[in-house]
């Protein structure tokens, strides 16, 4: 991403294809009381912005961990400028625990010539109002293998051992294909760019519409940490990167594992409780003025589907959860508003 005079992102390099920038802050938070950062409940602060899908992994992990009286959150409104994520969903634009405006104050606090974008998720030591780390495959990593003595009774076991050397290499597809995959379409500054990544996009999303006819979930009867990376990107697929991201060989409603196995997880505690569909197309469709000069934001799609019977939990058995359990209610001040929901295209 680069940056206008006016302050107005540009995500879009004229007869290049997008490449991302993957260096990020990569301090830890780790369980070693002699560790620079060391696990303590309440210190640290977790900003993640709904409309972003990789802070919305952050948000559902820590939910499925019941991390919410431990990792206190902050919510980012859906759009920004060049310059940082801003707090203006709260009273006076200002994060009510650090007492900032834009994020871009906590990474400058740290690094004041930091070079790189100011992204979301990241993580602000609350004490000293400096940010610890914007690595998000880290952090959610963390959470599940550093915070574990205050994860809830029932939590699930998001990295299972047995099956963690396969789960990695089905995530990095699942990034580098598809989480990303979506972006190298939107992005593309060149038709054979674009043409390139597209099909590699689909020719992804294929190997695993496969793989999901043969099992509940992409490692097999429970979640794991796959299926909130995965989940992310489905979740937005028709609402932005069908029309948006010209991601249009066909919509998600047309793949029929990847859409019941979407609509599945949409309908499991801790998933679709998180998705604000509002935000999300205010965000790219606002943000990315270099895609969507106009900055209208589409009405549609009808969302009601995906309340609807995905009839995966019959033909395949097994439980999201396993022997562990669902996470209890939102957090209160921390719901999605209805009419930002699934629910409200139900009539």
């Amino acid at each position: 991403m680069s940056e206008n005079t006016d302050h107005t992102p540009s995500y879009v390099t004229e007869g290049a294809e997008f490449n991302r920038d993957t260096n990020y802050i990569d301090d830890r938070i780790l369980n070693d009381p002699n560790a620079q950062w060391p696990v303590e409940p309440g210190r640290y602060r977790l900003i993640a912005a709904r409309a972003c899908p990789w802070a919305n992994r952050t948000i559902i992990v820590r939910r499925l961990l019941g991390l919410e009286d431990v990792i206190s959150l902050g919510m980012p409104g859906p759009t920004h400028d060049a310059r940082s994520w801003t707090f203006d969903l709260d009273p006076g634009s200002v994060d009510p625990v650090l007492g900032i405006e834009r994020l871009q104050q906590a990474f400058f606090k740290r690094f004041p010539d930091y070079p790189r974008g100011i992204t979301v998720p990241a993580v602000v030591d609350v004490p000293t109002g400096v940010v610890v780390t914007n690595d998000f495959p880290q952090i959610t990593e963390d959470f599940s293998t550093q915070w574990t003595e205050y994860h809830r009774e029932g939590a699930p076991n998001l990295w299972p051992e047995e099956s963690r050397e396969e789960m990695e290499k089905v995530m990095r597809h699942i990034y580098t294909e598809i989480n990303n995959g979506v972006y190298r379409c939107g992005f593309a500054g060149s038709q054979d760019a674009y043409d390139a990544a597209f099909d590699r996009l689909f020719n992804a999303l294929d190997i695993v519409e496969d793989r999901l006819s043969r099992s509940r979930f992409l490692m097999g009867e429970t979640i794991t940490e796959a299926d909130v990376r995965l989940f992310t990107t489905l979740v937005r697929f028709d609402p932005v990167y069908f029309g948006h991201f010209k991601c249009n060989r066909q919509p998600l409603t047309a793949f029929e594992n990847l859409w019941g196995y979407a609509r599945d997880l949409y309908q499991t505690p801790g998933f679709g409780d998180t998705v604000d569909f509002v935000q999300i197309k205010q965000h790219y469709y606002i943000v990315h003025q270099d895609v969507n000069p106009t900055q209208i934001v589409p009405k549609g799609p009808d969302l009601s589907g995906w309340l609807s019977d995905h009839g995966r939990d019959s033909k395949f058995g097994g439980s999201p959860f396993g022997e562990g359990t669902a996470p209890g209610p939102v957090k209160p001040g921390e719901e999605v508003a209805p009419a930002h929901t699934a629910s409200a295209w139900v009539k």
